[in-house]
């Protein structure tokens, strides 16, 4: 019963320190600006710890874009070889 007891409150302390952290004022935001063809659009978005993908339409072929967001410096490209 003990265990059960400090486990829960290692639990309850953790999520309140997330919680606190992340207390910001609501999501993070990131405003960046990739500088791309006319024509293109952004077709999707995904998200990994550390980096984040932006798959760009353009009119020349699809790319994802590989972007730190603490920098919101575009750090690769990836794109089909012809």
């Amino acid at each position: 019963m003990g265990v059960l007891i400090v486990a829960g409150t290692v639990a309850l302390v953790a999520v309140a320190v997330q919680r606190v952290r992340g207390a910001g004022g609501g999501p993070a935001r990131l405003d960046l600006a990739l500088d791309q063809p006319e024509g293109s659009r952004i077709a999707g978005v995904a998200a990994t710890e550390g980096t984040l993908g932006v798959w760009v339409a353009r009119p020349d072929g699809d790319r994802v874009l590989l972007v730190d967001p603490r920098t919101g410096r575009v750090a690769g490209e990836i794109r089909l070889g012809r």
